[in-house]
């Protein structure tokens, strides 16, 4: 029986099993793990509404009768919830729901870029994720844990585990003709990080602009613009960045891709980065090497790193991203020693470094060979997919042009005249369902509208459906 105005036992008014069935899974957790399930049980019943606002709840000796469980469990989530505003309770009148429903809680949003709904998907910049050294992750993890010393867990060095800088140093000389003194090694988490950290730097040094490639990725604008420094945009000729136009533009620092430019897909020729380097001498300049994906060349060895000519004038910077996982979030920047001590003390103040467990963990990868044996598998997967690239092209697109070195996660198609205008064409391949971005994307001066120049990444995807895709957008767009 209850009083006229105030809230029925859950218990009596619903049969005492019945009321309380959603608290019967917690009764029957683990013994150490019974309480934590009770507290959850009961906040998510309060939450959804299964528990209104002032209903009242048994004594604490009568659910935990009906649980079968200790009356102590019970009273410490009595406490737990009435201490975080959920119940209420009153001395001598019992406990109580002591807040409105909040209904289910909110799931977070995956704003990971994607091209949702893409039948295939031809956007640059991504490795086949596939080949993830799983494995050999694994088991190297596994290793790093086992020997990793209790005081590596502390706060590590800004500029990353020297038993990782030391690897990478040696990685770099060997594969790239890196002059990499480890003591210049920053691990950074991307080329993003490193984008950032030395716009900052310059921007404290005085520096309000720097030079970047047309067409380039946009990505180096956007990252430079958020450290306060303006892009001054730079036209290519044949053989990279166009150093008349540097010099005539008066910036001091230039951001380049030159082992392979992106997008173009050109390498730049030895007098061209002759060229730049004097320029940076005469300048007292910078110029930023972005080698994004030199470890993937197909016709010959990959042309060495500028930095290796002058690492006094080039700050050089790349990642794991194209070869391992962008997930993964590390990479490296090499600084030239005027550069060296500010960039560490602002790596310092913005995240105290990067996770030394996935540092020791790629250390280990490198030392062992791991990695270079992960480039290897790759680099034959990616040199067959743009074979099958560019005979599909020539197959339904014939007289399509791919222009840029035998290299890298994408190529450059230039379509026959009769496939404009561009516009047309773009909207027909979406309605395909085929994602590809075009050349115009990458530049503030776009080809003619009756010219379709396309950016096409074809690491991540595999050959079968190259094929399928480049069929399926050939059919997509015919001009009959």
């Amino acid at each position: 029986m209850t009083s006229s105005g105030t809230n029925p036992d859950p218990l009596a008014a619903a049969g005492r099993a019945g009321a309380w069935e959603m608290l019967l899974p917690a009764a029957s957790a683990p013994p150490r793990a019974r309480g934590r399930a009770l507290q959850a049980a009961l906040r998510e019943a309060v939450r959804t509404g299964r528990l209104a606002p002032g209903t009242r709840l048994p004594s604490s000796r009568e659910l935990a009768a009906d649980l079968g469980v200790s009356r102590g469990l019970v009273t410490e989530a009595y406490e737990q919830l009435t201490a975080e505003g959920y119940l209420r309770s009153d001395r001598g009148a019992g406990t109580w729901v002591g807040v409105a429903a909040r209904g289910a809680l909110p799931r977070a949003r995956d704003l990971a870029p994607r091209s949702p709904g893409a039948a295939v998907d031809f956007l640059p910049g991504t490795p086949d994720l596939s080949l993830f050294p799983r494995a050999a992750w694994s088991a190297a993890q596994r290793g790093v844990l086992a020997e990793l010393p209790h005081h590596a867990l502390g706060y590590p060095d800004p500029r990353g585990l020297p038993r990782l800088r030391t690897a990478l140093a040696g990685l770099l000389t060997r594969r790239r003709g890196v002059a990499a003194d480890p003591e210049r090694v920053v691990v950074v988490s991307g080329v993003a990080q490193a984008a950032t950290l030395l716009g900052i730097v310059l921007h404290a040094r005085g520096v309000r602009a720097v030079g970047v490639e047309d067409p380039g990725s946009p990505e180096h604008e956007a990252l430079y613009a958020s450290a306060g420094l303006g892009a001054v945009p730079l036209p290519l000729d044949g053989e990279g960045l166009d150093t008349g136009a540097l010099r005539a533009s008066g910036v001091r620092v230039v951001v380049t891709t030159p082992a392979h430019q992106f997008p173009s897909g050109i390498a730049y020729s030895a007098r061209r980065r002759a060229e730049l380097l004097e320029w940076a001498r005469a300048v007292d300049g910078l110029v930023v090497e972005d080698d994004y994906d030199g470890d993937f060349r197909y016709d010959r060895a990959p042309v060495g790193a500028l930095q290796g000519l002058d690492p006094e004038h080039v700050a050089y910077t790349g990642s794991v991203s194209k070869s391992l996982a962008p997930g993964l979030r590390l990479g490296w920047l090499l600084v030239p020693a005027s550069l060296a001590e500010e960039v560490v003390a602002r790596k310092r103040t913005m995240d105290l470094g990067n996770p030394v467990v996935d540092q020791a963990v790629l250390a280990r990868l490198v030392e062992r060979g791991d990695y270079d044996r992960h480039l290897r598998r790759c680099g034959r997967a990616y040199r067959e997919r743009r074979d099958v690239l560019v005979a599909a092209l020539a197959e339904y697109f014939p007289g399509t042009r791919v222009s840029g070195v035998a290299a890298g996660l994408h190529a450059i198609a230039t379509l026959p005249g009769r496939h404009g205008p561009a516009g047309r064409f773009l909207a027909a391949t979406e309605a395909a369902g085929i994602a590809v971005r075009p050349l115009s994307s990458y530049t503030r001066t776009p080809p003619p509208d009756d010219v379709v120049r396309l950016v096409l990444g074809y690491a991540h995807v595999s050959p079968t459906r190259i094929r399928e895709g480049i069929h399926t957008l050939a059919t997509a767009t015919s001009p009959t």
